[in-house]
């Protein structure tokens, strides 16, 4: 024991070796081989280490399921290893190792410490060999347990997510369909949004966010007759009063899916313009939601970039010498730029209907 550490790899019941990892940190040479001796028989992987900064130095290499942690040793005790452990994972992004405090203490104050700094469990010295693999095993057991549910639960989350972005996708096209000249129109305003949100800085979750809200940016126009939707000519000041309808008939409909309320943002406030003269709240500037700001240039563009009953799709040019001149007036600079920038990437001009 030299060099501070005994490893073990022994394996009960045909040779072939536990996956669960114990590592066992303590001064105290007798309470090492008693632990190493006890958990290696049961199966266990077993690595004993004397201190607290081998335990730090131990871990940068070495995967570990248990760590059984003195509470009582020189240079580091057991409280402030764990502190140490704990700060370490967090920095490294590390899932917290489940920790049983070894102590001769009948303090309460010491377990409530420990408790509050993550341990799971307290063994008392001295430990008998049965008590000690009962407590290690029982505690495998429930962290197996809880893997297990961890996974389903993440099984099922994704399966909801995609059940979820299936119907979002199948509502969007049904919305796109009540129009014979937007087919499509809702998928490019999500992705040319979610592009924009990308190169703006936004992380992949809310990028996701910004998607599903442009896909269900129109679904008030479910609420709108097609004959006005579809009307080839120029629109009476009633049937554009029709039209108008459709940022709050979206937002009450989507104020109902509460596991997204984001998505309200986006139906409500695409129409909003930059220097308040949109609708329906005549918003004006930093009081329009930022996602709303973003989606207003996407679906202007989409809708510059797509076929309509009355022209074809606008040169590129012209679509951008638009988007210029709406800067302060229709759209937010900061997303306008950055709209202007796809386009001028947008050499061969295929970034329309």
């Amino acid at each position: 024991m030299t060099s501070g550490i005994i490893s073990a790899d022994v394996s009960a019941e045909g040779g072939i070796n536990m996956e669960e990892r114990v590592v066992i940190v303590d001064d105290d040479a007798l309470i090492l081989k008693n632990a190493n001796m006890t958990l290696s028989e049961a199966g266990f992987k077993v690595t004993c280490l004397k201190s607290g900064r081998l335990l730090m130095d131990y871990i940068v290499r070495n995967p570990i399921d248990i760590l059984l942690l003195d509470i009582r040793m020189p240079e580091m005790d057991g409280f402030e290893t764990i502190s140490a452990l704990r700060a370490w994972e967090k920095d490294n992004s590390r899932d917290p190792v489940p920790v049983i405090f070894l102590t001769a203490n009948e303090d309460s104050d010491s377990e409530a410490k420990g408790l509050s700094l993550g341990a799971l469990d307290f063994i008392r010295k001295p430990f008998s060999s049965e008590a000690l693999k009962i407590r290690v095993r029982n505690l495998v057991d429930l962290i197996e347990l809880q893997r297990d549910l961890h996974r389903e639960v993440d099984r099922k989350t994704a399966q909801l997510e995609s059940l979820s972005l299936h119907v979002v996708h199948t509502l969007a096209k049904t919305i796109d369909a009540k129009d014979a000249y937007t087919n499509g129109h809702s998928e490019r305003v999500a992705d040319y949004s979610r592009e924009i949100a990308r190169r703006y800085g936004y992380d992949e979750d809310r990028q996701e966010e910004i998607y599903m809200m442009g896909l269900l940016h129109d679904v008030g126009k479910i609420g709108v007759p097609d004959n006005v939707i579809n009307k080839p000519g120029r629109l009476t000041d009633e049937e554009f009063d029709m039209i108008k309808t459709h940022p709050v008939k979206g937002a009450e409909i989507l104020a109902t899916v509460s596991e997204m309320p984001g998505l309200v943002t986006g139906a409500r406030w695409h129409h909003e313009r930059y220097d308040g003269r949109g609708y329906p709240d005549g918003l004006k500037g930093e009081d329009i939601p930022e996602e709303a700001r973003i989606i207003a240039v996407a679906d202007a563009y989409d809708a510059m970039t797509s076929h309509r009953s009355y022209r074809d799709i606008m040169p590129q040019d012209k679509v951008k010498s638009e988007i210029e001149n709406g800067i302060g007036r229709q759209f937010d600079e900061r997303f306008a730029r950055i709209m202007l920038g796809m386009i001028e990437e947008d050499t061969e001009y295929k970034m329309h209907e």
